[in-house]
């Protein structure tokens, strides 16, 4: 029996970062939302590390909270430790990573969504979906209830007939021994939705009085902190310290004389699992020849003795884990309290999806996070965030919200899974971007900012926060572009002694900052009319000089890359009747139905030669249409 229990605009399954960013966007857009989660208690969880960005994924953060997003935020108020990676690199691949405090995390993420306006969040489990001609109507609950709606987000992460396995041991359950989604697979499959089964893995959880700390590298946390969110203003917190230590020749021999009992290796997981991220027991048997791994001991919070072991998740038998464990340095005797697991679940083919992750053939369903096969807390977000701005759109009959390529990293992000698809989960990283130099994590704001003022989900504070720093940079390189610089004694002495070449005529601040050896800091003693400005403002100011003319170089390869984005193909297109192309393209193009020649371009199994036919027959059609 099922009863009538509400009308929304927008139901959201699932409350994990797909769901929180999918829930919050819609709503604070104005949309009537309803987020269902099977517990309340795992809203925002972090089952795998607690810690937000690392290389690339840091970017994705900046970019979330720069579209409006909660995830950075969230995480500037929950930090413990904070670091700013890559910096010996270019500033294209900086990225920030922060330890989170896990449960503060969860904590604060739910209490944001509880006091949300147009906001309702119940623990409750949907079991199916309610189609009706190709078009979404509601959703059906465990309890009987039954809600209708405008749309629905699909935010199910790993919960998708959970299955966990420990060696020879497996179990129904969802991450973190929480209950797992048994039927709405099912109601999917029934809807001609087509799954598939994905696997991801995490390490044991261990008692830090069992760790012996004084054997491992101590990795302490930046001494400048750098918000991930654009709102933060400067934040200084105590930081807590993680560790390094390694794996040796007895660990790998442990692995190496139990690998027969691995899941991974006996064909007990069917799952396929994220290449970018793999056990340790893959990790030895894949590389035979390294000597030893990293292994990162990492704290789970402020107020636990749990220790997260990054580098060693593993689906082998428990005692096997335990002694495989106890062989690293300073982990001799320690006492785990959570056994490490893999988990297998469903998940869609991501080429189902539209680029606003709306399905093709279901009007009013939106798919995001693991579910469409990705990996990744940030990945999840990312998704959940368009996906929550385009389900809103899509209550107000407008057009959906789309990030190129060229815009940012979620455009790239979205752009791989639905175009090109994925058979393991997909994990952001920065060599999937063509345009890195201008996809960069510190000009996020003055990017997409803009962007999601006008579709009405940034605030006016944040609004005018960011039009305050954007002025404030193009002030600061209007004033060093007019700040000549002269070839007096006293500056000449000066540029020696920062092991530059003398000037010999006049040359602006702008100009001089370019010389590989000099940089906007550095010259400060040259520029008498300096005025103080926040320290992003300055770096902001120091990468646009020096970088300019790569900078050039990327916005001419955009202005080319857009002019096949922008060459739209007609959604009702038979590719069947394009004589010239090849069949296994008909086939791919007659999937993936490509909004324009761009997003053909990079369809698998599509040449050249199909996109110039495609060119063709489009040219053809239009002219017989004039």
């Amino acid at each position: 029996m099922k009863y009538y229990a509400g009308d929304y605009d927008v139901v959201v399954v699932g409350a994990g970062h797909a769901g929180c960013e999918a829930g919050l966007a819609a709503a604070r857009m104005g949309s009537k939302v309803l987020v269902c989660t099977i517990n309340l208690d795992s809203v925002g969880m972090m089952p795998c590390n607690p810690n937000v960005g690392g290389t690339a994924k840091g970017h994705l953060v900046r970019e979330i909270d720069a579209l409006g997003g909660e995830m950075g935020i969230n995480i500037d108020n929950t930090y413990i430790q904070s670091r700013m990676l890559n910096t010996s690199k270019g500033p294209a691949v900086h990225s920030l990573r922060a330890q989170a405090d896990k449960q503060k995390y969860s904590q604060r993420m739910k209490n944001v969504l509880e006091s949300q306006e147009n906001l309702t969040m119940k623990q409750i489990e949907v079991v199916a979906l309610d189609v009706e001609n190709g078009k979404i109507k509601g959703v059906l609950t465990k309890n009987g209830a039954y809600y209708a709606t405008k749309t629905v987000i699909l935010a199910t992460g790993t919960y998708l007939k959970g299955k966990v396995i420990i060696g020879d041991v497996s179990y129904s359950s969802g991450p973190n021994g929480l209950f797992p989604a048994q039927d709405l697979s099912q109601s999917l499959v029934n809807l001609g939705i087509s799954l598939r089964r994905f696997k991801t893995g995490t390490p044991a959880r261990i008692n830090r009085r069992t760790v012996d700390l004084s054997k491992m590298i101590e990795q302490p946390g930046d001494e400048k902190i750098v918000p991930f969110s654009f709102m933060s203003e400067e934040i200084t917190r105590d930081q807590v310290s993680c560790y390094l230590t390694y794996t040796n020749e007895k660990t790998h021999e442990i692995i190496r004389e139990n690998i027969h009992r691995s899941p991974l290796y006996n064909g007990s997981i069917e799952g396929v699992g994220p290449r970018y991220c793999p056990s340790i027991e893959d990790k030895v048997m894949r590389f035979p020849d390294k000597e030893k791994h990293q292994v990162f001991i990492e704290p789970e919070g402020e107020n636990t003795e749990e220790m997260y072991v990054g580098g060693m998740s593993s689906s082998l038998p428990e005692e096997v884990q335990i002694a495989m464990y106890r062989s690293v340095p300073g982990l001799e005797n320690v006492e785990f309290l959570r056994t490490a697991y893999a988990i297998e679940y469903d998940s869609i083919d991501s080429t189902q999806l539209k680029l606003s992750l709306e399905f093709k053939e279901i009007e009013g369903l939106f798919g995001a996070g693991q579910v469409n096969g990705s990996s990744g807390y940030e990945e999840a977000a990312a998704q959940g965030l368009i996906a929550g701005i385009n389900a809103a759109l899509k209550v107000r009959g407008q057009e959906s919200f789309i990030l190129q390529r060229s815009d940012a990293y979620i455009g790239v992000l979205i752009d791989d899974l639905v175009t090109k698809g994925t058979n393991e989960p997909y994990r952001m990283m920065t060599s999937r971007s063509e345009y890195r130099l201008l996809l960069r994590q510190d000009n996020a704001d003055l990017r997409l900012t803009e962007m999601s003022h006008k579709i009405g989900l940034v605030t006016e504070e944040r609004y005018k926060s960011f039009i305050s720093r954007k002025e404030a940079i193009e002030g600061e390189i209007d004033r060093i572009k007019a700040l000549q610089i002269t070839n007096k004694k006293e500056i000449n002495e000066t540029l020696i002694s920062l092991n530059s070449s003398e000037l010999k005529k006049p040359i602006s601040l702008y100009e001089l900052i370019k010389r590989p050896e000099l940089d906007y800091f550095k010259v400060e003693e040259l520029d008498k009319d300096r005025v103080e400005l926040p320290y992003e403002v300055q770096y902001e100011v120091n990468t646009m000089a020096k970088y300019e003319g790569y900078i050039q170089k990327q916005l001419e390869q955009v202005e080319q890359f857009k002019k096949f984005e922008k060459k739209l193909i007609p959604a009702e297109i038979n590719y069947s009747e394009v004589h010239g192309l090849r069949i296994e393209a008909v086939q791919k193009l007659s999937k993936i139905k490509p909004m324009s020649i761009g997003q053909a371009s990079r369809i698998s199994g599509v040449s050249p030669a199909d996109i110039s036919v495609l060119l063709i027959y489009l040219e053809h059609k239009y002219r017989l249409s004039k």
